[in-house]
């Protein structure tokens, strides 16, 4: 049976704008533009995933199957940081006001497509199903619970739920003590 993952010569031969070591990209994985995708080291990204765009991943991340990144103003994902299932990440929305089209078929003269940077900084989890808006940050280990809708930056160590994102409460930073117990060791 061969690996769902392309091996490290077909990742080298993707045309991605960097790849780091220990990366596995689902072959199931949809990736447009890969010149415009930098991939840092230890890093997972599952079946039926969409990439679309200006997208830079640190190191330590995992994108679970079937979420979508569509990078067109940019998206930045930090070290330690993690998309879980059906999320999805926009960094640029169409305008539904009715005085423009919706749609990647018609001249851009007759749409407005608007938005801007995605960043989501060290140690970010984004839960099950939420969606993040264009032109926001994810502050340090802030966390959204599953069906969270993003469209607001957010502030460091909070975990947030709802639509749209309100903060529950603090989250804990033990996990600082581990990575820096795994980077020790290394």
């Amino acid at each position: 049976m061969a690996n769902s993952f392309y091996s490290r010569n077909e990742l080298l031969n993707l045309g991605l704008a960097a790849v780091g070591s220990n990366v596995l990209i689902s072959r199931k994985a949809s990736i447009y533009s890969p010149s415009t995708l930098t991939v840092g080291n230890n890093v997972r990204i599952d079946d039926f995933c969409i990439l679309s765009g200006i997208i830079t991943l640190g190191s330590n991340i995992h994108i679970a199957a079937f979420c979508a990144l569509y990078g067109k103003f940019g998206i930045s994902m930090a070290d330690y940081t993690g998309v879980s299932p059906r999320s999805t990440i926009f960094s640029a929305t169409d305008d539904f006001g009715g005085n423009f089209l919706i749609s990647p078929m018609v001249p851009d003269e007759f749409t407005n497509v608007i938005g801007g940077l995605v960043t989501l900084e060290r140690f970010v989890q984004v839960g099950a199903g939420s969606i993040i808006m264009p032109r926001v940050t994810l502050g340090e280990g802030s966390t959204t619970g599953s069906m969270t809708l993003v469209n607001k930056s957010l502030e460091p160590w909070i975990i947030y739920t709802g639509i749209p994102a309100k903060p529950m409460k603090p989250r804990q930073k033990g996990l600082l003590d581990m990575v820096k117990r795994i980077e020790d060791a290394r």
